[in-house]
């Protein structure tokens, strides 16, 4: 039984230890913003029609969900910005944290 023959490991990054990871740089990505939620029965649904309000859990002022790919990464106020809205952030979800939302 032969042994494989392997090359020697080389270092293409000049010493760095760094990886070339700019191909993840255009993988395109799903960015949600969740003004709030609520729970209703099948009944209350199918009598919305036009002008119909649904009340939502979140207090005018609270800070909106930002989702990426639905997964919670940051908070933010709603903005204005040539007549479309945007979110500014007003707080980053911890690593710490979107780790625990992977289990």
């Amino acid at each position: 039984m032969r042994q494989p023959a392997f090359g020697e490991l080389s270092d293409d990054n000049g010493g760095t230890g760094t990886r070339d990871i700019n191909f993840l740089l255009d993988i395109p990505l799903v960015v949600m913003i969740e003004i709030g939620r609520t729970k209703m029965l099948i009944k209350d649904l199918l009598q919305l029609g036009q002008g119909s309000v649904i009340e939502l859990d979140k207090m005018v002022g609270e800070p909106m969900d930002v989702f990426v790919n639905g997964k919670l990464i940051a908070r933010g106020e709603v903005v204005v910005i040539n007549e479309k809205f945007g979110i500014r952030l007003t707080d980053i979800v911890s690593p710490a944290e979107r780790i625990q939302q992977l289990k």
